[in-house]
């Protein structure tokens, strides 16, 4: 075949995407979670990345276990893949799907239940001076829609933290940190294939720089969370 000759589909409709999304969802997913997703995809609208149906429908479609389905479908939120809202429709994250979105169809409840997440996780840490200003928030709800799993965004804080301390300890004096586009970088980084007991010495080493006086920030005012 020559390097000019165009290859075509054998069906020219009914095919989906599958580019780097559907490579990094088969990293993250167990076999059968896979299978569902790859599934979802085929059938989501593809204007918004949607698809409508409850677990006894995908379960009677799929001719699986109602349980099963239930188990796949916790396990395609939990990795941040898929969101379910209330009313049961499933929106594939951002970062799992290929094509441009017409419009943002996930419940304003999610999104706010997220950046609040977010904005406990930031302002945990003693190293952190910060109201969460409407540009943290802003950052936040763009992790939101990229599909950063939160689980990601509290490694990416608590590399930051720690590195921060550290820094502290080094140099004997730093500055607070007082935005979250400080761990812009980190979002990414975190991401890679990283041993779980590396993040709990991560976590750890935060914990213990906290319950010392390294960070005594002269008339710091504590969050919330640290009262």
């Amino acid at each position: 075949m020559s390097a000019g000759t165009r290859l075509q589909l054998k069906q020219p409709s009914g095919w989906f995407a599958a580019g780097r999304e559907i490579a990094c969802a088969l990293q993250l997913l167990s076999d059968a979670t896979f299978k569902l997703f790859v599934w979802i995809c085929l059938h989501a609208e593809r204007s918004r990345g949607t698809l409508a149906a409850t677990p006894a429908e995908l379960a009677r479609i799929l001719d699986k276990k109602e349980s099963d389905v239930q188990v796949a479908l916790a396990e395609l939120q939990r990795q941040g893949l898929c969101t379910l809202s209330p009313e049961g429709v499933l929106q594939i994250r951002d970062r799992f799907w290929p094509y441009q979105r017409q419009c943002d169809s996930i419940p304003s409840q999610d999104s706010r239940d997220y950046v609040e997440k977010v904005k406990h996780l930031f302002l945990e840490r003693r190293c952190v001076q910060s109201s969460f200003t409407a540009a943290d928030e802003k950052l936040a709800l763009s992790l939101y829609r990229r599909g950063v799993s939160l689980i990601h965004v509290e490694r990416a804080i608590l590399l930051g933290a720690v590195r921060k301390y550290a820094a502290v300890r080094q140099n004997g004096r730093g500055t607070p940190i007082s935005s979250l586009h400080y761990f812009t970088n980190l979002f990414e980084e975190v991401q890679q294939e990283i041993s779980t007991h590396y993040w709990t010495y991560i976590a750890h080493k935060v914990k213990t720089f906290e319950q010392t006086e390294l960070w005594a920030t002269p008339g710091r005012q504590r969050s919330a969370v640290e009262k």
